[in-house]
């Protein structure tokens, strides 16, 4: 829970200064004067404790992905071993993997909460979608994060689960102006309000993407110069306009692109993709080079075994399952439980045999990429070249970066 006085400047000194040169302006969240800077949760295990240290001890939001966050740590794995081979995914099993989890996660948000010395904030991504979502919202809760952040459907419990944890940010992710209204109309009924909202533009994202459809991802209601001064109108029409602060996210590489969305009334941005590549990016070197050498045209949108569009590299094994994706769906049927890893989902295209829905594992798919499994691995990336082109730089350099105007590449490091 967060402290009602904070004994550490959020903003490291040399930031606030390039903060202050760069004329954008600071996001203040919790009674903190932040950068503008979010980093995006990232799961399987891409953004955990290093990379959230990392951008909060700048004095940015450093984001933690609570899904399968085990596989950081060698002791959970180990004590899970072989569980997801028994037949099927019983209760016990489920159980068994869930506990690990959720003692990983505290873990993570422990680490992350030293790294940072006492700056920025420390946030947990959770993804509406997974069947221990509860569990994972009350245990981040628990664990002290400074902010909830949920995406992957519509988080209209949040604020009946966060009851107790008055003093933790509750951030949805959204797409449209609809789903603001929506939501700021429905906690408002909890008497809560988003402490912000992420807006993020689905035809730019990587991962799970806000939009229906496949089709429906360059639809004009999702573009930041419709969606945020819409969203903004309706905040303001309530009398809300200085209470909930929108933070965008998509596509964003460079100063210049903060700088815009700002004019536009975003109070931050999100980055997902640039972060994950840097030094203290928490997957492996082969997942980093794969992200960082994949160019706009070496992405694919296909749907997801969570039934959501999905943006990722078009990767060997992600072409193979395209190709037979047709016969897949042709076959698809309900299993009497999980086959795979441990019901990872609340829903599952593959388990539940939902035509239209993706056919494979994704916790299997995402594990594999995590530790730079080419053949086995689903990248998911957003659009746009990265601030530093193919390098792996740290979060320092790409940090002042995007508080420096221009976008010229970088000469290579020596040797």
């Amino acid at each position: 829970m967060l402290s009602p006085t904070w004994p550490t400047p959020a903003i490291e000194p040399r930031f606030d200064a390039l903060l202050a040169a760069s004329g954008l302006r600071a996001l203040t969240l919790a009674g903190r004067r932040l950068l503008p800077i979010v980093q995006g949760g990232m799961g399987i295990g891409v953004s955990a404790h290093r990379l959230a240290g990392a951008v909060a001890a700048l004095g940015g939001i450093g984001t933690l992905s609570s899904v399968d966050l085990r596989r950081h740590h060698p002791d959970l794995m180990a004590a899970t071993q072989g569980l997801s081979s028994r037949a099927g995914c019983d209760a016990d099993t489920k159980a068994r993997i869930d506990a690990a989890n959720l003692e990983a996660l505290d873990r993570e948000v422990k680490a992350a909460r030293q790294l940072s010395g006492g700056r920025g904030l420390i946030a947990m991504n959770i993804m509406r979608a997974v069947s221990d979502y509860v569990g994972c919202v009350r245990r981040s809760l628990e664990a002290g994060v400074d902010m909830v952040v949920v995406g992957a459907g519509l988080p209209l419990d949040l604020p009946d689960l966060a009851a107790e944890h008055r003093d933790t940010l509750l951030v949805p992710i959204l797409s449209d102006a609809r789903g603001v209204a929506l939501i700021v109309k429905k906690w408002e009924r909890k008497k809560r309000l988003p402490d912000a909202i992420v807006i993020e533009h689905p035809r730019l994202a990587g991962g799970h993407l806000g939009a229906a459809r496949i089709a429906d991802l360059g639809d004009p209601r999702f573009e930041f110069d419709r969606v945020i001064p819409d969203s903004l109108e309706f905040l303001r029409k309530a009398g809300l306009e200085r209470e909930v602060p929108l933070i965008a996210a998509g596509g964003i590489r460079r100063m210049e692109d903060i700088e815009r969305l700002q004019s536009l009334g975003a109070a931050g941005v999100q980055l997902g993709t640039p972060f994950a590549v840097t030094q203290e990016g928490d997957a492996s070197a082969e997942f980093k080079r794969v992200l960082a050498e994949a160019r706009d045209e070496d992405l694919v949108e296909f749907t997801s075994v969570a039934g959501l569009p999905a943006r990722a590299v078009a990767t060997p094994w992600l072409k193979a399952y395209l190709q037979i994706e047709p016969k897949l769906q042709a076959v698809a049927h309900a299993k009497a439980r999980c086959t795979k890893a441990f019901d990872c989902l609340a829903q599952c295209g593959l388990r539940d045999g939902l035509v239209g829905w993706g056919q494979f594992c994704i916790d299997n798919q995402l594990a594999a990429a995590l530790r730079g499994d080419l053949k086995k691995g689903l990248y998911f990336r957003g659009v746009g070249e990265l601030p530093f082109g193919a390098q792996i730089r740290s979060v320092r350099e790409l940090m002042e970066r995007l508080l420096a105007p221009g976008f010229a590449l970088p000469q290579p490091l020596p040797a």
